[in-house]
């Protein structure tokens, strides 16, 4: 599944251009001018480099999100149909799927890095950091490929499905720590952060890539990997139902 993506990927770049002009415009545009306001406590970090993460892992949540389409365009076409007379069990499809949709979601990342650099966002320079912060949002992007690969196998249509994952997608980005610190947030939003994937995969990105703060690292990995497991298991469960 993984190799067929880069392939996909290789013939046609267009769709990761284009996505990608929405998270520049948040770092280039956004990220300054509430950066002059000074209005949001971000423990002494500019605030263009305190959203850059969030940015990151908004847009290739996005991407993820919306990789069921694809799973409805195949199923409307016949191929799925050929994919489940195969040997192969529904679990490993899930997750070839799910990972699939990560690579996409590096490579997003990747267009959205020299950006960021040249604006002047400051990184820290540690290899192993950037290889860490990267593998986390390879598989955190699976596990919101299994959201939406869950979300596929009950809607029959692609418009039902564009609306469930907008509908998705905007309460994780806006209820999560991307943006601004939880602290901020009204006591019930803050309860949801607790429970909202997001808020861990930007807290451990944002302390590997920009503050270094590695305090949370290990019970952000842990969240992570259980919302992957819970994920995958529910995705593998309702999978059959995406013909039917």
């Amino acid at each position: 599944m993984i190799e067929l993506e880069l392939r996909r990927l290789r013939h046609d770049r267009t769709e990761i251009y284009f996505r990608a002009v929405q998270p520049i415009l948040w770092i280039v545009i956004y990220g300054p001018v509430m950066g002059s306001v000074r209005a949001i406590p971000t423990g002494g970090v500019p605030y263009t480099d305190f959203i850059t993460p969030g940015v990151m892992i908004q847009t290739t949540t996005f991407v993820s999100i919306f990789y069921g389409l694809m799973m409805v365009w195949e199923r409307d076409s016949g191929i799925l149909k050929k994919l489940l007379v195969t040997p192969a069990s529904r679990y490993s499809m899930v997750i070839g799927r799910s990972m699939a949709s990560g690579v996409r979601a590096l490579f997003q990342a990747l267009i959205i890095l020299p950006i960021a650099i040249i604006i002047g966002v400051q990184f820290i320079p540690n290899p192993a950091y950037f290889i860490l912060a990267f593998t986390i949002i390879f598989f955190a992007s699976g596990g919101f490929a299994a959201i939406s690969i869950l979300v596929a196998s009950f809607m029959k249509t692609r418009e039902r499905f564009m609306g469930i994952g907008q509908a998705i997608i905007m309460p994780l980005f806006f209820a999560s720590n991307a943006l601004y610190p939880i602290q901020m947030m009204p006591p019930i939003l803050r309860e949801f952060s607790t429970f909202n994937p997001l808020s861990y995969v930007v807290d451990a990105v944002r302390g590997l890539l920009i503050t270094g703060d590695l305090s949370n690292l290990l019970i952000d990995l842990v969240a992570i990997a259980i919302f992957d497991a819970v994920l995958f298991i529910l995705a593998s469960i309702s999978f059959k139902r995406i013909i039917e």
